[in-house]
C-alpha cells in the first residue's frame, strides 16, 4: 500500500467518521446506560468476551496462519461501527440503544482492543520480534478512537446548531474519502488481498453470523426487547473494521494484518442487510 494512504489516509478517514460520531453525541448518550442497564450490560459481555472466545475458536479451526490469525481477533476486539445505527434504523431497532452502545463500546476499546491484540501476538506470534501494542502504540489507539469523537461532543456542546449543520456533512464526508481511501488499498494489494479472499471468504462470513446472531438471541433469551434486541445485533454483528484496518497498518505497520477486516469490512453490510430481513420487528409483534 502507498505510505501516503496508510500513514495519512486512513487515519485522516477514521478520524472524520469518529469526529462524525462526537457530533451525534451527548453525556445524556452515556448517561442513557444507566436507564437500559440490562440491555447494555448483555450487549457488552457478548461484544467483549464472548466473540472473542468464538473467534478464538474459529481461528484455531480454521487453522489460520498466524498474522491473519492476530487480525481476526483484533476484528473480534473492535468496536461496533457507527453503520449499525443506520442498519438500526432501517430494520426498526432502538436508535437510542446503538448510540449509547456505541458511545460506550468506543471507549472501553481502547482498553480492551490492546489487551486482545497483545494475547493474540502472544499466543500465535505472528511477528519476530513479539513487540505488539506497547504502551506508546495504546496511546496511538487512545487518539485515534477518543479524541475525535471527544472534539466532535465538545463542538455539539459549544456550538449545538453548527454541530447539527456538519452532521451530515461530516457523515457524507467520512463515507467518500474511506471510499477513496479503501479503493486506493486495495488497488496497491490487489495480488494479496486475491490470493488471502478465498482462505478469509467463510470464517469471516461466519464469524458474521455468528456475531449478528449472537448479538440478537442472547437479548433476546434474557427477556430483552426485540426492538434492542435488533440494536444489539447490528452493534454486534457491524464491527468498525476501518479501526483495525488504522492500528493493523498505521500503528503496527502490517498490511497482511489488516487482510481480515478489509475482507469482513466489505461482506458485513451485505450479509447484516440480509439478516435485517429475518430479525425486523413486524407490526403486530411484541417490543
Amino acid at each position: 500500500m502507498g505510505s501516503a494512504l496508510t500513514t495519512i489516509g486512513l487515519p485522516v478517514a477514521l478520524g472524520i467518521i469518529m469526529l462524525g460520531l462526537g457530533l451525534s453525541l451527548t453525556l445524556a448518550d452515556f448517561a442513557r446506560v444507566l436507564r437500559q442497564p440490562k440491555a447494555v450490560l448483555i450487549a457488552l459481555l457478548c461484544q467483549l468476551v464472548l466473540l472473542p472466545a468464538i473467534c478464538f475458536g474459529l481461528v484455531l479451526l480454521f487453522q489460520l496462519p498466524p498474522v491473519l490469525a492476530v487480525g481476526m481477533m483484533m476484528l473480534a476486539a473492535s468496536p461496533g461501527g457507527t453503520t449499525a445505527n443506520l442498519y438500526s434504523h432501517l430494520f426498526r431497532g432502538d436508535i437510542a440503544l446503538n448510540i449509547s452502545l456505541t458511545a460506550v463500546n468506543s471507549v472501553i476499546a481502547v482498553i480492551t482492543l490492546p489487551i486482545i491484540t497483545n494475547l493474540a501476538i502472544a499466543y500465535f506470534q505472528p511477528f519476530d520480534d513479539q513487540l505488539g501494542l506497547q504502551w506508546s502504540k495504546a496511546l496511538e489507539v487512545f487518539a485515534i478512537v477518543l479524541l475525535p469523537v471527544a472534539v466532535g461532543m465538545l463542538i455539539r456542546r459549544l456550538w449545538p446548531r453548527f454541530a447539527s449543520g456538519m452532521d451530515r456533512p461530516v457523515r457524507i464526508a467520512s463515507v467518500v474519502i474511506l471510499i477513496v481511501v479503501i479503493a486506493g488499498a486495495v488497488a496497491s494489494n490487489w495480488a494479496l488481498l486475491v490470493d488471502n479472499f478465498t482462505r478469509l471468504a467463510l470464517i469471516t462470513v461466519l464469524f458474521c453470523l455468528i456475531s449478528l446472531g449472537i448479538g440478537f438471541l442472547v437479548p433476546r433469551l434474557l427477556r430483552v426487547g426485540r426492538r434492542q434486541a435488533i440494536a444489539s445485533s447490528f452493534e454486534i454483528g457491524i464491527h468498525n473494521a476501518t479501526l483495525a484496518i488504522v492500528i493493523a497498518q498505521s500503528v503496527l505497520g502490517s498490511v497482511e494484518l489488516s487482510l481480515p477486516a478489509a475482507v469482513y469490512g466489505v461482506l458485513m453490510f451485505f450479509i447484516a442487510f440480509g439478516f435485517g430481513f429475518l430479525i425486523r420487528e413486524r407490526p403486530a409483534s411484541e417490543t
